[in-house]
């Protein structure tokens, strides 16, 4: 009878921890999430590009019309199961250079996202499309035992 009982509170105290664990959140970090001593590091009109580039890291992209804008975009989320990932944590500094090649202005961009939901919707594609008896049947005749291949 105590056995059992034993058993049975093992059994509980396992499925009560495995259960605990699949409720923590899986932490992803994309991009180049600055800290703030990283970017004080970095002053206007002192700064050249290859301090930026020492301070900082290489930018995660540079603006598509000036090359003497770069960007450094960086973001933390956490993901609890099936949901969706929550970003905790997002950061975006732009990094503005003169035509001498010293930092004109560096700043942090103001992110007010727009909440855009999700579509899960699947793009019907077109082509082959099979029953059950070719599914089945599909490998009859693709192979020739006699010619050794």
């Amino acid at each position: 009878m105590i056995q059992a009982s034993k058993k049975v509170f093992l059994l509980s105290a396992t499925l009560l921890t495995l259960g605990a664990g699949a409720c923590s959140p899986t932490v992803a970090q994309r991009g180049n999430l600055l800290e703030n001593f990283q970017v004080q590091q970095v002053t206007a009109l002192e700064s050249t590009r290859s301090d930026v580039l020492r301070s900082l890291g290489s930018p995660t992209t540079k603006s598509t019309f000036d090359s003497n804008v770069w960007y450094y975009i960086g973001q933390e989320t956490h993901k609890r199961g099936i949901l969706d990932p929550e970003i905790v944590e997002e950061r975006i500094v732009l990094v503005a250079f003169n035509e001498d090649g010293f930092v004109q202005e560096i700043k942090d961009i103001d992110r007010e996202r727009l909440n855009i939901p999700y579509v899960r919707d699947k793009t019907p594609t077109h082509g082959n499309e099979t029953t059950i008896m070719q599914q089945f049947l599909g490998n009859l005749g693709k192979f020739n035992p006699n010619t050794g291949q």
